[in-house]
């Protein structure tokens, strides 16, 4: 195999030297700035968005938007993806960009909302850490009843979409599930699918509470029942 060339060779294109200097001098899991970033690329213009177009070849960079415990000038090296310094890699997924007409498609067609969460943009997150999200545009791979495969978009929050970047959907085994399905509960299933929104009777929201109780709270609410 052979070795990978150096971050500093300057007859490389910014991105690649990026990648080279994330993988030889910042090291997977570990924290730098935008001040480090921009100090070892000196003079080259636009290093910060050579940066970010990494993620279109599955790298993963975070910012505070996805990891709270970082602060905005600060980036966490999470993941190494497709070696783009070696020849073909870098432009390889160029035909893959989500332009921004097909951007404002998705996000209306899934009402603006995360699928994974639910979540809106810019809405406070519950956790009290402060931080509001933001939709993006992930990719799924999703199987299809026949067998065959591909990859769909779908709008998810800077945080779900983090952690389901290796997440996929069977419409087969899916289609098995509904298959075994009541009338009445298809027809439930149905109305929640028409209004994209579930709704919970009073038997599902007390339980919910319950759930967020401690023990003697728990036990209280039991003798409650009796």
């Amino acid at each position: 195999m052979a070795a990978i060339p150096s971050w500093t060779d300057e007859g490389l294109g910014t991105k690649k030297r990026v990648a080279l200097w994330l993988v030889q001098e910042v090291g997977i899991g570990s924290v730098f700035t935008k001040e480090q970033l921009r100090t070892a690329f000196d003079g080259v213009s636009q290093v910060d968005r050579r940066m970010r177009e990494l993620r279109d070849h599955e790298w993963q960079i975070d910012t505070n938007r996805e990891d709270p415990a970082l602060d905005p000038r600060e980036h966490r090296f999470v993941r190494q993806g497709l070696p783009v310094w070696e020849p073909g890699v870098a432009s390889r997924k160029a035909t893959e960009l989500v332009g921004a007409v097909q951007r404002r498609a998705v996000l209306m067609e899934d009402n603006y909302l995360c699928r994974t969460c639910g979540i809106g943009n810019g809405e406070m997150y519950a956790d009290g850490y402060g931080a509001t999200s933001h939709l993006d545009i992930a990719r799924r791979q999703v199987t299809m009843p026949g067998g065959a495969t591909e990859v769909q978009l779908v709008t998810e929050c800077n945080r779900c979409r983090v952690g389901g970047r290796d997440a996929g959907c069977d419409l087969g085994a899916l289609a098995a599930a509904l298959a075994q399905l009541s009338a009445y509960e298809r027809k439930m299933l149905s109305a929640w699918m028409e209004r994209d929104a579930r709704s919970f009777n009073e038997v599902e929201r007390i339980w919910g509470l319950y759930r967020t109780l401690p023990a003697s709270a728990r036990a209280e609410v039991r003798n409650m029942l009796q």
